[in-house]
């Protein structure tokens, strides 16, 4: 195991002198920093400000997020992606009002028990909020730690994991384990970048066995990916008499919660006929698609047909509703969702009257 002592304290000259100036950086509540950590997840920093702002002015407290409806909290999360970590953020708040009056616990085994708070998330809160030893590794530091050390096994893969997490565990048991932890992170997502590392200004050039042995750019090693798995779906534009446009809850794990245009898989307008007859919608289906939307997910590239249906008449129920233009900011929307309903506006608006 590496003797991390001076790299260590370099780190934390170099993170005192240069971190960023961040709104979750200014605060130890647990609850910020964990709403913080949920949204950076898989997220750029520039993205999730404005989100965060927004997040934390309308639900300031865990109290708060409990309380709300899930298409209130859904609707502040709109655009962000990756919706399930909101849904696993507000049930975690109602779990820990239920069961911790409120608080976040201290206790890792606690913090770990709560929905969506696995092992980085757990050390972020433990490390930044509670000034505790618990490490973390997320993409950025597992790239700095790939490269001091220069482990050339793939990422994802159980020896590569065991390792940096190891020391990532030893990096974290001296004083001010969040402040080291988050200059990890910092190190990664301004320096030790996945392209042009700026080693000249790395505070751990000195001891970074990749740059001393010229592998620099052949590491992480990035673990084995699967292409996305091309799925075909056909989607309603459903408006109804009044103008109001008919929306379906989503009920899988992949948009789950959220409101979007009636889908299922599936080519041409037999399949789109069958869509609306199985969420109960009736009226004048087109007789040709109106266009295809392509969206591309992380193990799922998803083409659409989109078909309108005027005058589209049905019952309103918890998963089927109808929504004025106005009220789609009120709710959680996809992005996919945007992405149809534009194109469906772009392809109307281009036609031959």
């Amino acid at each position: 195991m590496r003797d991390w002592t001076v790299p260590r304290a370099r780190l934390l000259g170099w993170y005192d002198a240069h971190a960023r100036d961040l709104p979750w950086r200014r605060t130890r509540d647990p609850y910020a920093i964990w709403v913080s950590e949920i949204m950076l997840q898989q997220t750029r920093v520039e993205t999730v400000i404005p989100y965060y702002t927004r997040f934390m002015a309308r639900f300031p407290s865990a109290e708060a997020l409990a309380a709300a409806e899930p298409d209130e909290v859904l609707a502040h999360w709109s655009g962000l992606g990756y919706y399930r970590r909101a849904r696993l953020l507000h049930e975690g708040a109602r779990t820990v009002v239920r069961d911790h009056g409120g608080t976040l616990p201290r206790d890792p085994v606690l913090r770990r028990a709560l929905p969506g708070i696995g092992a980085y998330t757990a050390g972020a809160i433990g490390s930044i909020a509670f000034d505790l030893p618990e490490p973390i590794v997320d993409g950025n530091v597992a790239r700095v730690l790939t490269r001091v050390l220069c482990i050339d096994t793939p990422l994802g893969e159980r020896a590569t994991e065991r390792v940096l997490w190891q020391e990532a565990t030893h990096l974290a048991a001296g004083e001010r384990p969040g402040a080291l932890n988050q200059a990890l992170m910092e190190l990664g997502a301004r320096i030790c970048t996945p392209l042009n590392a700026r080693c000249g200004v790395c505070p751990l050039c000195d001891h970074c066995d990749a740059r001393r042995l010229g592998r620099v750019d052949e590491l992480p090693v990035p673990a084995k990916k699967k292409a996305p798995k091309p799925v075909h779906l056909v989607a309603l534009v459903a408006h109804a008499p009044d103008g109001r446009l008919w929306l379906a809850r989503g009920d899988g794990s992949l948009f789950g919660g959220l409101w979007g245009c009636p889908m299922q898989e599936g080519k041409g307008r037999k399949a789109a006929l069958d869509l609306a007859t199985r969420v109960g919608l009736t009226g004048t289906l087109a007789r040709k698609a109106l266009g295809t939307v392509t969206h591309v997910l992380t193990h799922r590239a998803l083409t659409l047909e989109l078909f309108t249906l005027q005058n589209a008449e049905g019952a309103e129920l918890p998963a089927l509703r109808k929504l004025a233009p106005r009220e789609l900011e009120t709710v959680g929307i996809a992005t996919l969702t945007r992405k149809i309903l534009a194109a469906a506006e772009g392809a109307v608006s281009t036609s031959p009257s």
